[in-house]
């Protein structure tokens, strides 16, 4: 199982072991770790679950869609170079300890 970790705007750490297969969006709802909304429900059509990478692992990602890239254009909070959809980042072993950061807010 995939390990995530998620770092809230004001710096609280959330840890969880997500199945192979979930989304770290997915996996922030199933596990209650806040400041994913998920508006959608991970059809890649709301951005409400805009989350900042870490740099390290931002090259292991698949590239962006032109339709997330779209999608990332009416986020709420800043858009970052490392910004991504947490919907469209399906875990696997190879992110296993991936750290995403969640904005200040996600609508308005």
């Amino acid at each position: 199982m995939p390990k995530v970790t998620y770092i809230e705007s004001n710096g609280s750490e959330h840890v969880v072991d997500a199945p192979a297969g979930y989304t770290v969006m997915a996996a922030a709802q199933r596990f209650d770790v806040p400041g994913i909304v998920g508006e959608c429900g991970g059809f890649c059509n709301c951005a409400t679950c805009h989350v900042y990478v870490d740099e390290a692992w931002v090259g292991k990602l698949p590239a962006i869609t032109e339709h997330e890239d779209e999608m990332l254009e009416g986020t709420v909070a800043e858009r970052k170079p490392n910004s991504r959809l947490g919907c469209q980042i399906t875990l696997n072993d190879a992110l296993d300890g991936i750290v995403v950061r969640t904005p200040e807010a996600q609508t308005f």
